[in-house]
């Protein structure tokens, strides 16, 4: 070798494995991605992004909330408000038991490690140079690439969900070509149309309605009508997801529950109409959950009246189905804003029109209230109505919509564009934040960037 002649240095070892992350408000998605599909997990691991605190003042993080056997006046502090990671403190905290601790159930070593970061569209940039700050110069992950939540469910087998009939030799088109993609989850619902696996930012629409204002909706009902459940929102929030649904005629199914007027009671309000479920609220000693049966007429007064009685019993009727009718008219509650098919229009009308059929066709909905009884139908029924008669409507929903932007994420980690989005330690620290920005805002784009 001639004198004074350098060897070129190494580039940066590829990550042995990715840790995918969809870093939700109400729980974290979390799981290991390797290019040896036989070591890597098939499902994520579902963990409560919180710190809570029980009336006695024990203290548990994250994961270890399964542990809890008393959920009365539990209290919580939660580091993603508004769908935005905010309270870093709080976030660590709850990621280093997960992972980075000693005896951290998915233990992982960061600098072998690649991270891919779901987050909600429309971020502030503040909030995200701190997010990829903390990434890079706390944690010191080898590579790391921080992408649009809804955009990963693009790399996902879609007419699979939707049950296309196929030929076995069909191939899989992955991003696919185009999806409309609605993610109702723990603080918002937002409708994202996505082209060849692009979200189109400026037809991205946000309903302020998600879980939490449900659940706080069906608190403040429960608390005016039966007991008071202010403090009791871990316990109102299972009774939200057990015994909910979304209804597919609103004024019928009033009529149904509607006691009638005083001296004139309707006969059938007994029964509850088809629609009334009893509630047995847990006591945390033999019951540590909830139960929902069949309304039985006067079992509620009994067990009042009763001095044996060991069941608290809230009997349902409008609330379960009136709480979920937010998201198709807020402004029931004096909230300003247009119901989930409206904003489905909304984004649909900055488009061109040549891009309706496909969007229309292709309708996802992820994330938790997704689960509700009939939300897929009556969905469809309300855009049937909006849109052009020639336009084809299909709503589906995946087999499991929370974990569904997870494993979109999984298969973009194993896909060639994680590679070409991800940004390395080296490269942060050569290029810097603003860098990072641009090229993370870039996305599909990033071979512009010099």
């Amino acid at each position: 070798m001639a004198p004074g002649r350098k060897l070129k240095s190494a580039g940066p070892a590829p990550p042995s494995s990715t840790l995918v992350l969809d870093n939700g408000a109400d729980t974290i998605k979390a799981g290991f991605v390797t290019v040896d599909d036989d070591t890597s997990d098939k499902a994520p691991r579902v963990i409560p992004n919180c710190i809570a605190r029980d009336r006695h003042n024990k203290t548990y993080v994250g994961a270890e909330l399964e542990k809890c056997k008393d959920f009365g006046e539990i209290t919580f502090r939660r580091p993603v408000e508004k769908g935005f990671i905010v309270n870093w403190e709080a976030q660590k905290e709850i990621w280093d038991r997960a992972f980075f601790d000693d005896k951290a159930p998915q233990r992982c070593d960061p600098s072998t490690t690649r991270l891919v970061l779901a987050e909600q569209p429309n971020s502030l940039p503040a909030l995200q140079t701190h997010c990829d700050q903390i990434v890079f110069e706390e944690y010191g992950f080898s590579s790391y690439y921080r992408g649009i939540g809804p955009s990963f469910n693009a790399y996902q087998d879609i007419q699979a969900i939707f049950h296309t009939p196929r030929t076995p030799d069909t191939i899989i088109d992955v991003p696919a070509e185009v999806i409309l993609l609605i993610d109702s989850g723990y603080s918002h619902t937002t409708v994202t149309p996505i082209l060849q696996g692009r979200p189109l930012h400026t037809a991205i629409r946000r309903l302020d309605v998600g879980g939490k204002l449900l659940t706080n909706h069906l608190t403040r009902l429960l608390s005016v009508r039966h007991f008071d459940m202010r403090n009791e929102t871990y316990i109102v929030n299972e009774m939200k997801e057990a015994a909910c649904y979304v209804s597919l005629d609103f004024k019928g199914d009033l009529d149904k529950t509607w006691k009638g007027t005083r001296g004139e009671r309707r006969k059938d309000y007994a029964t509850g109409g088809g629609i009334a479920k009893d509630y047995v609220l847990p006591d945390s000693h033999t019951r540590f959950h909830g139960i929902v049966r069949d309304h039985e007429p006067g079992a509620a007064a009994r067990a009042r009246k009763s001095a044996v009685s060991t069941e608290d019993i809230l009997t349902l009727r409008n609330e379960r189905f009136s709480v979920p009718e937010l998201l198709f008219n807020p402004t029931d509650i004096g909230l300003r804003q247009p119901g989930l098919a409206d904003l489905v229009m909304q984004s649909l009308w900055v488009l061109p029109v040549g891009l309706w059929p496909g969007l229309l066709a292709n309708i996802v909905v992820v994330g938790g209230n997704a689960k509700f009884v009939n939300f897929i139908q009556r969905l469809q029924v309300e855009l049937l109505e909006r849109v052009p008669d020639e336009c084809v409507v299909r709503v589906a929903r995946p087999e499991d919509p929370i974990v569904s932007t997870w494993l979109g994420a999984a298969n973009f980690a194993r896909h060639e564009h994680a590679d070409r989005l991800a940004v390395t330690k080296q490269e942060y620290e050569e290029h810097g934040a603003a860098w990072v920005a641009r090229k993370f805002a870039l996305g599909l784009g990033v071979d512009t960037l010099r």
